[in-house]
């Protein structure tokens, strides 16, 4: 119930924070990772909430806007430090995607993990913004966890199905398992 009241509050443009759960809205830059895949980071591992994951990077475009924080992932706060921005969710319609950068409407679908390939949590992760824009877009690297669930902290096993606006065939999508 607090998700769907958080996602109404959203959409109103209303400002809201559970401080019980760390979820926020920010206002101002953001990546948006949610149609990006990732490529694994050999050798580097990233920790959440105590567990040890494989660490990804991700090529975000960086907008401006409300979006939706896990501050308990983000030092409490919004604002990143100079030169990066946090990796956060808003469900826009239509945004910049690779490889060209246009703005085109997202297209959601569902995966199931197999031992091949899983996905990787963006949410509330740091990234760092990139010196040049491409095709006049901002692009960040965002950096964060291989199979992890964004909404429990744990590993997702093989056979999760999980959402994300990533296109068929894109190594470890951005997405988010379905609790």
């Amino acid at each position: 119930m607090k998700k769907l009241l958080f996602i109404v509050l959203l959409l109103s443009g209303n400002a809201y924070a559970d401080n019980s759960i760390g979820l926020s809205i920010c206002k101002g830059e953001y990546a948006l990772c949610a149609a990006s895949p990732t490529k694994a980071i050999p050798g580097k591992k990233v920790t959440i909430n105590g567990l040890e994951f494989d660490a990804g990077v991700a090529v975000c475009p960086v907008l401006k806007g409300l979006s939706i924080a896990n501050l308990s992932l983000m030092n409490g706060s919004c604002k990143a430090p100079e030169g990066k921005v946090w990796s956060l969710f808003a469900p826009l319609k239509s945004y910049p995607q690779a490889p060209t950068w246009e703005t085109v409407p997202a297209v959601i679908r569902t995966f199931t993990t197999t031992a091949d390939s899983g996905m990787s949590n963006m949410w509330s992760m740091i990234c760092e913004k990139q010196k040049s824009k491409t095709n006049g877009v901002q692009l960040a690297d965002c950096y964060g966890p291989l199979n992890e669930s964004p909404w429990t902290g744990t590993a997702i096993p093989v056979g999760t199905l999980v959402g994300t606006a990533a296109p068929v065939g894109a190594t470890f999508p951005v997405g988010g398992n379905f609790p």
